[in-house]
């Protein structure tokens, strides 16, 4: 901002050609911090103070100049090196991110793997409980007719010794 303020007073300080009264010599007083003494005065002319200000200004302001826009360029360079960092940091953030997708897929692959799995198991048992199921039914139906057999066996052999069994003869 010092180079810019020194840029507004640039113009200024090349004025036009020193009048006659601006010719005269000013007394200004000069001190000196190192002696002890009292100040003296000590007249100045006023052009040899305007040449010597013309004079240092020419001599640093292109520098100055030259260095500000160095630093422009610089400041842009460091917003284009920051945005492109940032671009970066944004795929490296994409990249682990789709390695952790990569991990969920492999993990839900594993997953559904074991639901086949168990669904498969699952059909296995049902269709062994249903012919167990079936098995059962026919052991019983056997153990019915089993029992409706020796029922009707017994049935059979209660009639025939009922029969074997003497009777009384009727006496006419």
């Amino acid at each position: 901002m010092e180079v810019e303020e020194m840029e507004d007073q640039g113009p200024s300080l090349q004025r036009e050609p020193p009048h006659s009264e601006d010719l005269q010599l000013a007394p200004r007083p000069l001190l000196r911090p190192e002696s002890s003494a009292p100040p003296e005065s000590v007249y100045v002319d006023e052009k040899a103070v305007d040449k010597l200000t013309e004079g240092l200004l020419s001599h640093y302001l292109p520098d100055l100049h030259n260095s500000k826009r160095a630093l422009q360029e610089l400041t842009q360079n460091q917003l284009i090196l920051l945005d492109t960092l940032d671009q970066e940091v944004t795929k490296f953030r994409d990249c682990n991110a789709l390695l952790d997708l990569n991990s969920l897929f492999t993990e839900a692959k594993v997953y559904h793997n074991k639901l086949v799995n168990i669904r498969k198991e699952m059909i296995m048992l049902h269709e062994k409980t249903t012919k167990l199921k079936k098995r059962a039914l026919k052991v019983q139906q056997q153990k019915q007719k089993e029992a409706l057999e020796k029922e009707q066996q017994r049935e059979k052999e209660l009639e025939r010794e009922r029969q074997l069994i003497a009777k009384p003869a009727k006496r006419t």
